[in-house]
């Protein structure tokens, strides 16, 4: 296995009163590009800026590259890209101006690379900054980040802002940035269907903690549905093993199940006496069913 780039065990953050994380453990290996799903408030954000070092863990381990992420070498730094969810940059330069100013910090960046992303999202490089729409903000901070070509990308809801046609874009450049499968890329986002795309590994953020983190192929392939029907009418508290829910309605009975295998199917038919139907699920379906919706 590669080596890890982010290793998180036992994570928790408070605010106040307030348990935001509750002990989340992940270990992301290189070259990885996963996609941090969670409900509204569920935490991404703050697990986001724990990583990164911008609030402090009330207590667990946070590592980057082998370093504690609280107090990052300015050598770890570099190889670190961000994007935040609420851009903010000086509005009174021009894009041409943030572009040359952040570019003179990076020994390594990309001019040319640069160039195409700046042509491939229609960024006016004669404009200034403030009276940019959320969208054109969104695409030059990712700019400003995909810029010198990181080892390590993480980004808060990257594609909030942008259309279809500007996010196909985004996640083009997500492609070619791993096509030598050299760079790790961490983001959260609510289109799961963006992540079928393009991720390479799930992680859902649920009640504080990672209740699943698995390569994404591997998820579509364990995570189904079961319809059951039985001979007779199925117990109140019938259940199956690995099931994240199970509703029975008579001789009836619907289940989502982690944790799907022929002997699981076999024993069902010959204990109900059931006919078993197993249904494919996509990633928006497989998070809502963790999520109980």
């Amino acid at each position: 296995m590669a080596d890890s780039v982010i290793t998180i065990n036992s994570l928790k953050k408070t605010f106040g009163s307030r348990q935001v994380l509750t002990g989340v453990d992940l270990d992301v290996p290189a070259g990885a590009m996963v996609g941090l799903v969670g409900t509204n408030g569920s935490g991404k954000s703050t697990l986001i800026k724990c990583l990164l070092g911008l609030l402090r863990k009330t207590s667990g381990t946070v590592n980057l590259f082998g370093e504690d992420s609280w107090n990052l070498s300015a050598s770890a730094k570099s190889r670190l890209g961000y994007v935040p969810q609420t851009v903010r940059l000086y509005p009174w330069m021009k894009v041409k101006h943030i572009v040359a100013y952040t570019s003179s910090f990076y020994e390594d960046w990309d001019e040319e690379w640069t160039a195409t992303l700046l042509d491939r999202w229609e960024l006016p490089l004669e404009h200034r900054i403030g009276p940019l729409s959320p969208g054109q903000l969104q695409k030059l901070a990712l700019v400003l980040a995909l810029g010198y070509r990181p080892e390590l990308l993480i980004l808060d809801e990257p594609v909030a802002s942008l259309d279809p046609v500007a996010r196909r874009g985004f996640l083009r450049s997500l492609l070619e940035l791993c096509q030598e499968n050299e760079h790790t890329i961490l983001f959260s986002t609510h289109i799961t269907s963006d992540l079928e795309r393009v991720a390479s590994h799930l992680a859902i953020l649920k009640e504080g903690q990672i209740a699943l983190f698995d390569e994404l192929d591997n998820v579509k392939d364990q995570v189904k549905r079961f319809r059951i029907k039985a001979a007779s009418s199925l117990p109140a508290d019938f259940t199956i093993p690995g099931a994240l829910r199970c509703a029975v309605d008579g001789k009836q009975a619907v289940a989502a199940v982690t944790r799907v295998d022929d002997q699981l199917v076999s024993e069902l038919k010959r204990q109900w006496q059931a006919d078993v139907v197993v249904e494919d699920l996509n990633l928006e379906e497989i998070f809502l069913e963790y999520h109980h919706v």
